[in-house]
């Protein structure tokens, strides 16, 4: 298993996570992940686009010249194709881009990209944001404490709407359920960012390493004298 170092919203360390190994110790499949990539770009496209053929094209039911006598090409309609004006040969028409995926290659890519995040370093995993009303300069300072500077994916839970309104409005973040997580999204971004609790698979938290504490000094003895005193008049009398 990869271990990162648990962060605080401050940079700090809290420790370390273990990741698990089935999603981001996998060996990257770039094949795999391309495939998923085109399918799921393939699936965003409307398809709304149409032209219209010369039987759509309004107009052209008057033949433009009689048939014979003019030394023309004979002609039926001036919403032919070659018209200026007339209806599109072959033309694209509504359609759907869509492509069929299966399930586990598109688990496998989100896989690969998880790794190859993990490989470069780019998995930070913190305590929690501890956001307690949504606040932009909050959010933009534990980026800066975490050393983010590029784009970066922040990972969060559908019920966490404070860290939501925190991260929108900063030009750098993509904020994304942790449901939705796809291989596209990770592959878009440079740093991935996930919260202990919404961590894909399973995982392991290390405490960090407390410093041995100092031994107490013994209190040094005191003698009464008034105790002594009484020792040796009792000494005497015997």
């Amino acid at each position: 298993m990869t271990s990162v170092a648990l962060k605080t919203v401050t940079g700090a360390d809290a420790g370390s996570v273990e990741l698990d190994a089935e999603m981001f110790g996998v060996q990257p499949n770039v094949p795999v992940m391309h495939q998923v990539v085109t399918a799921q770009l393939a699936h965003r496209r409307a398809g709304t686009q149409s032209t219209k053929t010369r039987a759509e094209v309004s107009g052209g039911g008057k033949k433009p010249f009689k048939q014979k006598g003019t030394g023309n090409a004979r002609q039926g309609s001036t919403r032919a194709p070659h018209f200026s004006g007339g209806g599109v040969a072959l033309g694209p028409k509504p359609r759907k881009y869509s492509q069929k995926t299966p399930k586990k290659m598109i688990k496998l890519a989100l896989r690969s990209a998880l790794s190859d995040r993990a490989n470069e370093g780019k998995i930070i995993v913190i305590d929690s944001w501890g956001f307690d009303a949504p606040s932009t300069k909050s959010a933009a300072a534990a980026l800066q404490a975490l050393n983010i500077a590029k784009s970066v994916l922040i990972v969060h839970n559908r019920e966490d709407v404070v860290t939501v309104k925190s991260f929108r409005n900063l030009p750098s973040v993509q904020l994304i359920e942790v449901s939705e997580l796809n291989a596209y999204d990770v592959l878009c971004n440079e740093t991935i960012v996930f919260t202990k609790d919404n961590l894909p698979g399973e995982v392991i938290q290390t405490a960090p390493a407390k410093a041995p504490a100092k031994k107490a000094k013994a209190a040094p003895v005191v003698s009464d004298p008034a105790a002594s005193t009484a020792d040796s008049s009792e000494t005497e009398q015997s």
